[in-house]
């Protein structure tokens, strides 16, 4: 089976994360941050190594990086933490669930919400942002890039458009960490929200919330933290504050290796292959009239494809090509807001998410069975 859903987690993972995940298993078996003997603490350090890789990676001080169990948890963190009864929130049109549900669940307590509309003109992105700005928004939830077609938004801009007007940006990178250059820092972004088990390679279970440590967030999960014990309130202080029970070990020590691993070879590296063999399947299908992919003119792209056989649901598709011996996610991908968006609602789209073990070979057989599904062999 060849696998192209990276989109929604890497697979396989890189031989270093699989030795870094039998190591922690067999050597890392204490409680990070609960106990001051020496397996505990051989624990915590592997815990903090991994803290201080993603810090340096995404422009972060180490304190400010705080696990959770993936993007989603750490976007109910962001969201929820921030905004307040009666302020308003801006999401983008072509956010997941991870942020829109969240936002939605804030209606209830008078909490309201605009969406704007991303065009692939990034001026034109940016004046839907600002048009919806009102003395009562106080922040901005935008995806990094489309877990649907990949789009990528103008997220350094609109850090510095929520800069001027002193909003919270909250940046959904489930999508772009790993693959795009993120800096929290110079993009002006206080919140970064990562999928780690996504683009850094690490087992799922893993994600990350980094603050530029500008806000404090209120906390919505409370309990043990290490510290502060004998206090009744949870601490003030990042990571404490969110990082409420045992941290994930192994999802830690998997991401550090995942980390090492991109550094390797190159971030912008990994994208231009991944782009190669997105290319080399839009050349292969783009003769093929009963196919149509779902790009912008003008736009740019993280390495996904979408697309749709013409006369066949996707899951129609996608159950043929797994049949095939290629795994590819068919449907709504969590994310309806982004297929109303290129209108695809109500059944969706096939998506194509390459990673780095793929090969350019398997893009184009995998073109080859999509032509052979519409009666025609290109």
């Amino acid at each position: 089976m060849v696998y192209f859903d990276n989109a929604a987690t890497t697979f396989p993972k890189p031989d270093s994360v699989r030795a870094a995940v039998n190591a922690a298993v067999a050597l890392y078996g204490g409680n990070p941050g609960r106990g001051g003997h020496d397996i505990s603490v051989r624990a915590a350090q592997a815990v903090f190594s991994a803290r201080q890789k993603a810090a340096d990676f995404f422009g972060a001080e180490p304190e400010n990086v705080v696990f959770t169990l993936n993007c989603t948890h750490a976007l109910n963190f962001a969201i929820k933490g921030i905004v307040k009864r009666g302020e308003h929130i801006i999401i983008s049109s072509l956010e997941h669930n991870a942020s829109a549900r969240p936002v939605y669940a804030l209606a209830r307590y008078g909490i309201k919400h605009s969406i704007a509309e991303v065009s692939a003109d990034d001026n034109i992105t940016l004046y839907n942002i600002s048009r919806l700005i009102t003395p009562e928004t106080s922040a901005v939830v935008f995806t990094v890039g489309s877990n649907v077609t990949g789009q990528l938004t103008p997220y350094r801009r609109i850090g510095e458009l929520c800069r001027r007007y002193g909003i919270c940006f909250i940046a959904d990178g489930a999508q772009g960490c790993g693959i795009a250059d993120i800096n929290i820092k110079r993009d002006n972004i206080n919140f970064l929200c990562c999928a780690a088990h996504k683009g850094l390679y690490a087992v799922s279970g893993t994600g990350l919330l980094i603050s530029d440590g500008k806000y404090k967030l209120s906390p919505i999960i409370e309990g043990g933290t290490g510290s502060m014990s004998m206090e009744p309130v949870q601490p003030d202080f990042l990571p404490d504050a969110l990082e409420s029970g045992t941290i994930n070990t192994v999802g830690a020590i998997s991401l550090s290796a995942g980390l090492e691993h991109i550094k390797d070879i190159g971030r912008e590296n990994i994208y231009a292959y991944e782009d190669l063999l997105c290319r080399r399947l839009i050349s292969a299908l783009s003769d093929n009239d009963r196919v149509r992919i779902y790009r912008r003119k003008g736009a740019s792209y993280l390495p996904i494809v979408l697309f749709n056989v013409d006369g066949y649901a996707p899951e129609e598709t996608a159950a043929y090509l797994n049949e095939k011996g290629f795994a590819l996610r068919a449907g709504l991908h969590c994310a309806p807001l982004g297929h109303r968006s290129i209108g695809t609602l109500p059944d969706g789209a096939v998506r194509f998410a390459p990673g780095i073990f793929n090969t350019a070979d398997e893009a184009e057989q995998l073109a080859d069975a999509v032509n052979e599904l519409t009666g025609r062999r290109i």
